[in-house]
């Protein structure tokens, strides 16, 4: 038997399989043979946005990103609570590192823009130590009007772009 015909039954086994029980997604109040096997509702699925250890949470539940007024690098009251909120995750989860990227909007000469990105990123890094996260676990970067996620000449698109994101990694200190 050639390799495509095996592979056709294996995949239509899988799929097979994969249909044996209709309840499986039931929070394990089912009967049937997948019943109780998977995950229920709000049972923490590692590296997901509902694990408070992973990377995903920390995007999208704690904050990865505090936005600036226009030629400001100063923080608002808003970027100092997401800011908060990151320096308590970042003191939980000490095996992380931290890429703290400096944005600007498109106004403005590119060599300004890449001064006041590296502003605002160093803005938030200084945020951060003074609330116990150490300095050797944090590191800025500078895009300056380089990267921008929205992109039009519009005051909603400029305020987007004023930024500052805090990128995660694993490979914290081992100490």
């Amino acid at each position: 038997m050639s390799i495509l015909p095996r592979a056709a039954l294996l995949i239509a086994a899988l799929a097979l399989s994969a249909c044996s029980t209709n309840d499986r997604f039931k929070n394990g109040s089912g009967t049937g043979a997948g019943a109780g096997a998977g995950a229920g509702a709000g049972a923490v699925v590692p590296g997901s946005a509902n694990d408070p250890r992973s990377p995903a949470y920390f995007q999208q539940s704690v904050g990865d990103r505090v936005l600036f007024l226009v030629d400001q690098s100063s923080l608002t009251d808003e970027g100092r609570r997401t800011l908060d909120g990151q320096a308590q995750w970042l003191m939980t989860n000490t095996d992380y590192m931290a890429t703290i990227e400096g944005h600007a909007d498109e106004q403005g000469t590119r060599e300004y823009n890449l001064a006041l990105g590296a502003r605002r990123a160093n803005t938030v890094r200084e945020y951060l130590v003074s609330k116990g996260i150490s300095s050797a676990r944090l590191k800025t970067i500078s895009y300056g009007k380089e990267r921008p996620i929205e992109i039009c000449s519009e005051e909603a698109c400029y305020a987007k772009n004023r930024r500052a994101v805090t990128v995660i990694a694993a490979g914290g200190l081992t100490s």
